[in-house]
C-alpha cells in the first residue's frame, strides 16, 4: 500500500470535519452566527437557542454525518486499497479534530459531540446505540447536555474495550481513537465543568441571554 493513500484519507477527513455546519446552516437560514450568542459554541445545542429547531436538527445531523462519512467510506471501499479499521479510526479522529479546529473557520470550532457520535456510528452500530442510550439516560435525569455528553464520551471507549470478544471485535487503533476523542471532548467542556460545579450550567430547554 502506498503511504500517500492513508495520508490523503486522513487529510480529506480533516477537511470534511472542518465544515462548521452550525455556522453554514445559520447563514443559509438567515440566522445569527451561533458564535455571537449563548455559549458562543458553533454546535447544534447553541443553534437551538436561536429559536429555530429546524436549524438545530440540520446542524446536528450534518455534524454527525461528517463524522460518520469518512469512517464508512474507508470501511466500505478501503480494503481494496489495503485500508482497514485502523485507518478508518484515524479518519474518524481526523474529522473530529476538524470539527474542533476547523481550518475554514479560523480553527475555532465546536465541542464535537455530534461529530463524535457520527464517528462511533461508523465504527460500530451497537456501540453507538449503547453510547446514545447512556447519553439519553443522563440527560433525562440531569437535564444537562454537557454532563451527558462527557459521560457518554467516557463510556464509549470503555464499552468498546470491555465488550470486545463478547459483543464485537475492537482494534487497538479504534479504542485509542475513541479514547483520544473522549479526552478532547472533556477538555472542550472545561468551562461547562466549572459551571456544573458552580451550579450555573444551563439545562436543556433553558435559553441563554
Amino acid at each position: 500500500m502506498d503511504l500517500w493513500i492513508p495520508v490523503a484519507v486522513v487529510l480529506t477527513s480533516y477537511l470534511i470535519g472542518s465544515l462548521s455546519f452550525a455556522v453554514i446552516v445559520s447563514r443559509l437560514m438567515g440566522l445569527s452566527d451561533p458564535r455571537s450568542y449563548g455559549s458562543k459554541n458553533p454546535g447544534a445545542t447553541n443553534v437551538l437557542r436561536s429559536g429555530s429547531k429546524k436549524a438545530a436538527i440540520l446542524t446536528l445531523l450534518l455534524d454527525a454525518a461528517k463524522g460518520w462519512l469518512p469512517v464508512a467510506l474507508v470501511l466500505t471501499y478501503g480494503p481494496e486499497h489495503g485500508l482497514g479499521a485502523g485507518v478508518a479510526a484515524l479518519a474518524g479522529l481526523a474529522a473530529f479534530l476538524g470539527h474542533l479546529y476547523p481550518v475554514f473557520f479560523g480553527f475555532m470550532g465546536g465541542k464535537g459531540v455530534a461529530t463524535a457520535v457520527g464517528v462511533v456510528v461508523g465504527v460500530n452500530g451497537p456501540l453507538a446505540l449503547a453510547t446514545v442510550l447512556t447519553f439519553a439516560i443522563v440527560v433525562y435525569f440531569s437535564r444537562y447536555v454537557s454532563l451527558a455528553s462527557m459521560v457518554a464520551a467516557v463510556f464509549a471507549p470503555a464499552f468498546y474495550l470491555f465488550g470486545t470478544g463478547v459483543a464485537w471485535q475492537a482494534t487497538a487503533a479504534e479504542v485509542l481513537s475513541l479514547a483520544i476523542m473522549a479526552m478532547l471532548l472533556i477538555w472542550r467542556h472545561r468551562e461547562n465543568i466549572n459551571r456544573l460545579l458552580a451550579g450555573t450550567e444551563s439545562k436543556l430547554g433553558q435559553k441563554k441571554p
